[in-house]
C-alpha cells in the first residue's frame, strides 16, 4: 500500500483531446488550447455504466460552485457496441441533463492517451495544461472540492487563471409529453398506464391509447419533497410496482416508485395522487458498507480466507427504520407474491433488495455487492447493474441484469424448513461479453438489457435495450429468439391485457426510451431468427509478464479523514480472472493493497477482475479518531483485459484514489 498522494509533484503535459465529434459546443470542435486558463476536469465515462451516472451527480455542485473558473468535459469512451452510436451518445446526453462539452471518443483515442483503465476515471488538468490528479470510481467530490479550490488560489497568484463563460452551448430538445420514459405500469381497476416520465422528473397516468395524458404526479422538477401531485418531486424515477389491494389498504398507498437518482422509494396514492417517502435517507449507499461498523473490513478479510471466496460481506438484515437506510439507484422493483415484500433491483449496488411494506423492514436478498455474474447460493451471488424484474407464474424473479448483458433467475424453494433463495443464469457468460445472436442459451447474446417479462406460455420477454429490440426466452427449450426489433433504446416491457382488434392477438407494450413513446407490438407466432455474431468490448489490452506481476493500488484519505487502522490493515483486495485457468497465483481476498501475480504464459489472455476497498474516517493524520467519527468505505472494481508474454509488463499500478 502507499501514502502517495496522486498530485504529482512533477509536470506532466495533458495530451490533446482526439476524437470524432463534440457535443454541447454549439458545433465547435474543440482542442486543448482552448480550454487554457481553466481548470479541466476530465470525465472518461460510457451511458452503461451506473458508477459514471453517480459521478455526474457529484460533479453537478462543483460545476455550479466553480462555474467561472472550472470546465468539465465528458470523454465519452464506449463500452458496448451500441454505445458507439453518435446518435444514442446525443440521446444520452440530453438524457442525463450534461452541461459540459462532451467529446465522443469512440476509439478510445483520448481514453488510451490518459491510460485510463475503468469508468469511471476523472482526470484534473490545471490552468497550463499540465495533470495534477488522475482517479478512478466515484465518491471523490469533497476531495475534488478542494483541490479546484487549492488551483484557483494557486493560479490566481501566478496570473495564469481566466475566469468566465466556459464553451458549454446546450442542446435543443428532442421531448414531447414524455421525456426518456423508463418503466410501465399497467393499472388494471381503469385500463390505463402509468408511466415513469424519467427525463420530466414525474409520474405520468396515459389513456389506453398510451398517448392521452390522463394526470400527472409530480412537479417536474428535480427534488425530493413528498405531498400532492402539484407539489411533490422525484429525480430520474424508474420502476413502478403495483401494491395487492389489501396491503395497499392497510398501508395507505397503491404503487411503489423506484426513485433512481434520489435513492429512495417513494409511495403513491392512486385516489389523491400524495406522494411520500418510504425508503432511503438520500444518500447514495456505498455497496454492503455504507453504514459500516469500523471492524467489517477487517473481520470480513479473515472470514473470507478462512470460509469461502464469496461472502455476503454485511448482515442482510438492515433494520425497519427504513428512512435512515441508504439505498443506491434503485433501478425497478415488483411486489413478489412468494416473499409478499417488494422485491428492488439495486442497480447502484449489484445487489437485489426487499422492502416490507408492513414492517418497513429493509433487507439484502441477493447479491454480495461485487460486480460480475456469478451463480449459486443467494448470499453468494454476484450481478451487475441489475436494472429489470418480473414475476413468473412460479413466483420464480428474472432480472434483467444489464452490465453482463445476462438474464439471471432467483429462484425459490424450502430448505431445512427454511426458505433457500438461488441465482441462475438463463443467458449471459460476463461483463464483457455481449451481441446480437438468437438460438441455443449457451451461445445467444444480448446487450444491456434493461427491462423483462413474464408471458403467459412461461417464456420471457426481454428489452434488449442496445439492440433495439425485443427478445424471448423460452426456458423449455432453453433458446432464445427475437420478437420484434428495429426499436430505439426499449427500456421496458409488458403484456398488453386489454381488448386488441386483429383476432386478439397478442400485443406487447414497449417503452421506446429514445423515442419517448409506448408503442404497441404484435407478438409473432414465429419468431425472428438474427445471428448478428457474439462481441466483447473493445477495450485495449495491457501486456503483462506471467511472473511475478506486482499490482498496487495507490490509495490515499481526503484531506480530513485518515485510515481507520484501529483494527488493523483497513484495506482489502479482491482478485479473480476469466478465464479462470489465467491466475496462477495470487487470487482470492486478502487485507493489503498490493499483491503479487502469477499469470498463465498458456492462457494467452482474459480478463483480471480486480476490487480494492480501503476505509477510512474523519480525522487528522497522525491523530486519534473520534468515537463517533463518520467513516466512509471507497471501493472500484476493474476488468482489466491483459495479454500474457515474456515481453509484458512486471508491475501493474492502479489508483483508487489519490487526491490530497
Amino acid at each position: 500500500m502507499t501514502d502517495t498522494t496522486l498530485r504529482t509533484d512533477y509536470r506532466v503535459r495533458a495530451s490533446e483531446l482526439t476524437g470524432r465529434n463534440w457535443l454541447n459546443t454549439g458545433g465547435k470542435q474543440l482542442q486543448l488550447d482552448d480550454l487554457r486558463g481553466k481548470i479541466v476536469i476530465l470525465d472518461f465515462w460510457t451511458f452503461c455504466c451506473i458508477n459514471c451516472l453517480h459521478v455526474l451527480d457529484e460533479l453537478r455542485p462543483l460545476e455550479e460552485k466553480f462555474s467561472d473558473v472550472l470546465v468539465t468535459v465528458g470523454v465519452h469512451s464506449p463500452k458496448f457496441e451500441h454505445e458507439a452510436d453518435p446518435v444514442a451518445l446525443a440521446a444520452a446526453v440530453e438524457r442525463y441533463d450534461i452541461h459540459h462539452p462532451v467529446l465522443d471518443d469512440p476509439d478510445l483515442t483520448t481514453w488510451q492517451a490518459y491510460t485510463a483503465r475503468a469508468w469511471p476515471t476523472l482526470v484534473v488538468v490545471d490552468p497550463e495544461g499540465y495533470i495534477v490528479a488522475h482517479l478512478s470510481g466515484e465518491g471523490h467530490a469533497a476531495g475534488l472540492d478542494s483541490l479546484v479550490a487549492e488551483l484557483v488560489e494557486e493560479h490566481s497568484a501566478k496570473g495564469t487563471l481566466h475566469r468566465g463563460n466556459g464553451p458549454y452551448v446546450p442542446a435543443a430538445s428532442t421531448a414531447g409529453d414524455l421525456k426518456f420514459p423508463g418503466k410501465l405500469l399497467a393499472l388494471p381497476t381503469t385500463g390505463t398506464f402509468l408511466a415513469g416520465d424519467t427525463g420530466h422528473h414525474r409520474l405520468v397516468e396515459l389513456e389506453a391509447d398510451l398517448t392521452t395524458v390522463r394526470r400527472v404526479i409530480g412537479a417536474g422538477r428535480k427534488g425530493s419533497a413528498d405531498g400532492g401531485p402539484a407539489d411533490a418531486e422525484f429525480n430520474e424515477p424508474q420502476g413502478l410496482a403495483l401494491l395487492p389491494a389489501d396491503v395497499a389498504g392497510e398501508v395507505g398507498y397503491d404503487v411503489v416508485v423506484a426513485d433512481t437518482v434520489n435513492h429512495r422509494l417513494r409511495g403513491v396514492s392512486l385516489e389523491t395522487g400524495a406522494v411520500r417517502t418510504l425508503a432511503g435517507n438520500g444518500i447514495q449507499r456505498l455497496l454492503d458498507a455504507g453504514n459500516y461498523t469500523k471492524a467489517d473490513l477487517q473481520e470480513n478479510a479473515h472470514e473470507i480466507d478462512a470460509v469461502s471466496e464469496t461472502p455476503r460481506l454485511v448482515d442482510s438484515h438492515l433494520g425497519t427504520d427504513a428512512l435512515n437506510v441508504s439505498l443506491s439507484s434503485p433501478w425497478d422493483v415488483l411486489y413478489s407474491t412468494v416473499l409478499k415484500r417488494v422485491v428492488i433491483a439495486m442497480a447502484g449496488t449489484h445487489q437485489i433488495f426487499t422492502y416490507d411494506p408492513m414492517s418497513h423492514a429493509v433487507e439484502v436478498l441477493a447479491g454480495t455487492g461485487l460486480e460480475g455474474l456469478l451463480d449459486g447460493d443467494a448470499g453468494a451471488a454476484w450481478f451487475a447493474q441489475s436494472s429489470g424484474l418480473a414475476e413468473d407464474a412460479n413466483g420464480s424473479i428474472w432480472i434483467a441484469d444489464s452490465e453482463t448483458s445476462a438474464l439471471r433467475v432467483l429462484t425459490f424453494d424450502e430448505l431445512d424448513g427454511q426458505r433457500n433463495v438461488q441465482v441462475g443464469t438463463a443467458v449471459g457468460t460476463g461483463l464483457f461479453d455481449f451481441g446480437f445472436r438468437d438460438g441455443d442459451a449457451e451461445s445467444a447474446r444480448l446487450q444491456h438489457p434493461l427491462g423483462v417479462t413474464a408471458l403467459p406460455d412461461g417464456s420471457v420477454a426481454i428489452a434488449d435495450t442496445y439492440n433495439g429490440a425485443v427478445r424471448r426466452y423460452d426456458p423449455s427449450t432453453r433458446r432464445v429468439s427475437t420478437l420484434v426489433r428495429g426499436l430505439s433504446e426499449p427500456s421496458d416491457v409488458l403484456i398488453d391485457h386489454s381488448p386488441v382488434a386483429d383476432g386478439g392477438e397478442p400485443l406487447l407494450i414497449v417503452v421506446e426510451t429514445n423515442k419517448h413513446q409506448l408503442v404497441r407490438v404484435p407478438i409473432p407466432r414465429e419468431a425472428l431468427a438474427v445471428d448478428e455474431g457474439a462481441s466483447q468490448t473493445q477495450r485495449p489490452a495491457t501486456a503483462v509478464t506471467s511472473g511475478p506481476l506486482a499490482l498496487t493500488i495507490r490509495f490515499s484519505a481526503p484531506t480530513g479523514q485518515k485510515l481507520d487502522d484501529r483494527w488493523g490493515d483497513p484495506t482489502q483486495l479482491k482478485i479473480s480472472a476469466s478465464p479462470e485457468s489465467l491466475l496462477v497465483s495470487g487470487g482470492g481476498t486478502s487485507v493489503g493493497l498490493t499483491r503479487e501475480l502469477r499469470l498463465s504464459e498458456e492462457a494467452g489472455g482474459g480478463v483480471l477482475h480486480i476490487t480494492a476497498r480501503a476505509a477510512a474516517c474523519d480525522g487528522e493524520p497522525g491523530g486519534e479518531i473520534p468515537d463517533h467519527a463518520a467513516c466512509h468505505l471507497y471501493q472500484q472494481d476493474w476488468g482489466i483485459p491483459v495479454t500474457v508474454g515474456s515481453e509484458g509488463n512486471a508491475e501493474l499500478v492502479l489508483d483508487l484514489r489519490g487526491l490530497d
